[in-house]
């Protein structure tokens, strides 16, 4: 699914949500989250990462739950004291069905990407080095955060922690958070040595990128050309 050239495949995703972006019909937004879906299906059997996508449907069900009873416009039930409007509905609907496309598509065709390869791509397309040594590193490094708070997090229940809401929790998860804090800083140094060590003078260097293939160019064009006719039948 996709061109293989990732500098393409960069290009066109980043197309392809400026268009879903744009829509305006609740139908048209549906039936491309079908498609994206139905071409997800093709992909393979593992291709849908819905791991990576429970919090935002979490709160885009969040959004759906409340938006219907905050836009005014013409009832279409009540519920207490508060009553749901169709242009609510539909707002919601279109939200939904925008965001989630959108999302797939970025996850089924960047979100496997090393942070290595997609740094090089976004260097080949002109993306400033400070915003690319930005991204590559807090992509990189989120991680091993989130694995050192969680051994923080074991070695507290170990010695006994149980969370509530009272202040020793509190002061238990600051004292987490700044012991976290000071292991990154610690860290960011042993990292930072390490590369100059290995010639590092604040710029990554530049590898040399084949050129993209035909079979690039008409996943490119495949792509792009999917998000031009969402927008042209929305705008029928």
């Amino acid at each position: 699914m996709g061109p293989s050239d990732l500098r393409l495949r960069i290009v066109a995703v980043f197309a392809v949500i400026v268009c879903l972006s744009a829509l305006q019909s609740p139908l048209v937004a549906a039936l491309a989250l079908v498609a994206v879906l139905a071409a997800a299906g093709f992909s393979g059997p593992k291709a849908l990462p819905w791991h990576r996508l429970l919090h935002l449907e979490a709160f885009l069900i969040l959004l759906f739950a409340t938006l219907p009873f905050t836009v005014a416009g013409h009832p279409l039930f009540t519920l207490g004291p508060l009553t749901a409007t169709h242009e609510g509905v539909r707002r919601a609907v279109l939200i939904l069905c925008k965001v989630s496309a959108s999302a797939l598509i970025l996850v089924l065709l960047v979100g496997d990407v090393e942070p290595a390869r997609l740094g090089a791509a976004l260097r080949s397309l002109r993306v400033p080095e400070r915003i690319v040594r930005l991204f590559v590193m807090t992509v990189r490094y989120l991680g091993l955060l989130r694995d050192e708070a969680r051994r923080l997090h074991e070695a507290m229940r170990a010695r006994g922690f149980r969370a509530g809401s009272n202040r020793h929790t509190w002061r238990a998860y600051g004292n987490l958070i700044g012991m976290l804090l000071v292991r990154a800083l610690d860290r960011a140094e042993r990292v930072e040595e390490a590369m100059r060590c290995r010639g590092y003078d604040g710029h990554f260097p530049n590898l040399a990128t084949p050129r993209p293939t035909r079979r690039d160019w008409t996943g490119f064009a495949m792509l792009l050309g999917f998000g031009l006719l969402v927008t042209g039948i929305d705008r029928l």
